[in-house]
């Protein structure tokens, strides 16, 4: 049996007959996490062309780190906004699966933060890892990122209530909304 949330710290109305949100499977969670790579494709390209039209598209190494700095904070933003906004992104909407804090109806600022830094645990250990060791090969850092991934997405099944770390360590959980009937 998955763990349940209470529907008020989901942020919902709170029907009389349906007091708990269930947890979202790891599956599913993942499912979305890959949709999620989509839509922040679109939003990196995006982010990208206002960089290089700013930047006059200088190629100095303070203009790649900048780069890759900038990259970082535009998807720090879209996260944080659309967790502290809404609870969920647009691929969680889709997925019907929302962040939640217990008592809070909307995710503090700081919170979301905090989530989206220890959201870098999917990627930042196999990153280190790479450059530690010298990797540049796209076959090498593929696999070295795989494996990552892996290990964190391990991590679910490690926690009680099937949470994964970054949210078990920011106190947040993801909810699964029932659906919308019409």
């Amino acid at each position: 049996m998955q763990a349940t949330e209470p529907l008020a710290a989901a942020g919902a109305a709170t029907p009389a007959h349906a007091t708990f949100f269930p947890t979202p499977t790891v599956k599913r969670r993942v499912t979305v996490m890959v949709y999620e790579l989509f839509l922040l494709f679109a939003v990196e390209m995006l982010a990208v062309l206002v960089y290089l039209l700013l930047t006059g598209n200088r190629q100095e190494p303070l203009f790649q780190h900048g780069l890759k700095l900038w990259l970082f904070l535009v998807t720090g933003l879209y996260f944080t906004w659309c967790w502290r906004d809404s609870g969920h992104t647009l691929a969680m909407k889709t997925w019907r699966i929302k962040v939640a804090q217990a008592g809070h109806a909307r995710l503090p600022w700081r919170t979301a933060i905090v989530r989206y830094l220890l959201a870098w645990g999917w990627f930042a250990p196999a990153l280190l890892v790479c450059a530690a060791a010298g990797l540049h090969a796209k076959g090498e850092i593929a696999v070295a990122l795989v494996v990552g991934i892996a290990v964190w997405a391990l991590t679910a099944f490690l926690d009680k209530d099937r949470q994964f770390l970054h949210d078990r360590l920011a106190g947040t959980r993801l909810v699964q909304l029932p659906k919308i009937k019409r």
